[in-house]
């Protein structure tokens, strides 16, 4: 078998670090609480490092509101352009204690809201895209996870089950993008991350809560063009054997 040429060499030696490259950046992104909130804020006071996470630490509210929510609009692996790559998955676990409206256990969805503040329109503070995750209802002992992945990040249109924020449909009175937003755009510029129960659209009475999160994951995961690479690389080699 023939030695690889000077030409092939490079390639695979580009090739193995393109790979080393994007392995890297496809490792998910784990905030366990247990060495600090990694960005993660609550707007509502009751909310502190508490024990009892899965395992450890988590980030746990207990409070009286309209709805709850925590912020993260400091942690680069959570903000920024969620378009580098094609793809990028979202995970959260949660503990709900308890949910109730004047004592009369309730159900309040969670949902994920990717907040753009650049330029809103008028009588908004923000343009975003949101994804209903699931709903929270007591259940004091058991952690669940929620998750969405989005597979086209530069997809124009709202995928299934997604919806937009920043204007309001004339007939339904519903939220959505206003015109010249699409998906792609928001995600290109996402200022804010937000895990919230106020769904947007919807109005909420004054509810107790008692809610934990952990372990809140995010994945962005890169075109494999890397890989493509490696096995042109080695086909090269194979050919001139």
């Amino acid at each position: 078998m023939k030695r690889p040429t000077l030409c092939t060499f490079f390639l695979l030696t580009a090739a193995a670090g393109m790979m080393a490259v994007d392995a890297a950046r496809a490792a998910p992104v784990v905030v366990t609480f247990e060495s600090g909130t990694g960005g993660w804020v609550a707007t509502n006071s009751g909310t502190s490092l508490d024990t009892g996470g899965n395992p450890g630490l988590c980030l746990r509210t207990i409070f009286n509101d309209f709805g709850i929510t925590w912020l993260n609009n400091s942690n680069s692996d959570f903000v920024g352009a969620w378009t580098q790559t094609p793809q990028v998955s979202f995970s959260i676990d949660t503990r709900t204690r308890y949910v109730s409206f004047f004592g009369m256990p309730v159900v309040r969805d969670l949902v994920l809201e990717l907040r753009d503040y650049t330029n809103p329109p008028a009588g908004y503070p923000w343009v975003s895209v949101w994804y209903d995750l699931g709903d929270l209802f007591a259940s004091p002992t058991e952690w669940k996870t929620f998750s969405v992945n989005i597979a086209d990040t530069s997809a124009a249109n709202l995928p299934a089950g997604w919806g937009g924020y920043g204007a309001e449909d004339p007939v339904t009175f519903e939220p959505i993008l206003p015109p010249g937003r699409t998906f792609a755009s928001v995600l290109a510029g996402v200022d804010e991350i937000a895990l919230t129960t106020l769904k947007p659209g919807f109005f909420y009475g004054f509810t107790d809560f008692d809610v934990a999160i952990d372990n809140v994951t995010i994945n962005r995961i890169p075109e494999p063009a890397s890989l493509l690479l490696a096995l042109s690389g080695a086909l090269v080699v194979r050919r001139r054997g």
